[in-house]
């Protein structure tokens, strides 16, 4: 059987999203002019699969950029008959881009903005979540496993970005801090039996943790 190849795969994956809205393909190319880490096509429509499956109403993301993936949740939520996406990010500029680009795609009152460190800021907003979304600064995921979970529900899913790290993930030889703190994510998450946790080799490795719902 014949080696599958990586990039070849990846646009095999996006071609089978269905077309976007002219918007959210504004956002595709200023990423791929600018160079900025949106999640792309394939995995924005996998969240939005998701979140659709979950049945999601309350979507918490951690780290939002320009609101490329806070799209994809908000469609989903007002499918799933409507609610609330929290976007967050440090970045005021990216704050704004965001909430221009969703307003257009229809999403006003669908989407809650936050412009502060969105772990602390999903510790401090009521409710539990039905998913979260983490795409943060890597070397800070071991440290916001404790709070994502304190703040999913039982049956919630947690999406986890860039688990495969560019595959710095798997060179043992690796020791940058980001690659151990996603190392150190991976082991904590999938030693707990109150999670059920898979890796997709989809882009730069999207893991989907199940919150298992207690008795």
């Amino acid at each position: 059987m014949p080696g599958i190849d990586y990039d070849k795969t990846q646009d095999y994956l996006a071609s089978l999203v269905p077309p976007r809205e002219p918007e959210l393909q504004k956002m595709e190319a200023y990423a791929e002019e600018h160079g900025f880490p949106i999640i792309g096509p394939a995995c924005g429509y996998y969240c939005y699969q998701l979140a659709r499956m979950n049945g999601a109403r309350s979507v918490f993301e951690l780290g939002s950029g320009y609101g490329y993936s806070t799209a994809w949740f908000a469609k989903a939520v007002r499918e799933n008959g409507g609610g609330v996406v929290h976007h967050t990010v440090w970045d005021a500029k990216l704050s704004g881009m965001a909430r221009a680009h969703l307003s257009k795609l229809g999403f006003d009152g669908l989407v809650e903005y936050h412009t502060a460190e969105a772990v602390e800021t999903l510790r401090n907003t009521a409710g539990k979540f039905d998913l979260i979304f983490n795409d943060i600064d890597k070397e800070t995921y071991p440290d916001s496993l404790p709070v994502i979970k304190e703040k999913l529900r039982p049956g919630g899913l947690l999406i986890v970005d860039n688990m495969l790290w560019h595959g710095q993930i798997l060179d043992p030889r690796d020791r940058e801090k980001s690659t151990a703190a996603i190392r150190r994510f991976t082991r904590d998450i999938t030693t707990d039996p109150d999670w059920i946790v898979s890796l997709v080799p989809m882009r730069d490795g999207m893991m989907v943790a199940y919150k298992v719902a207690q008795d």
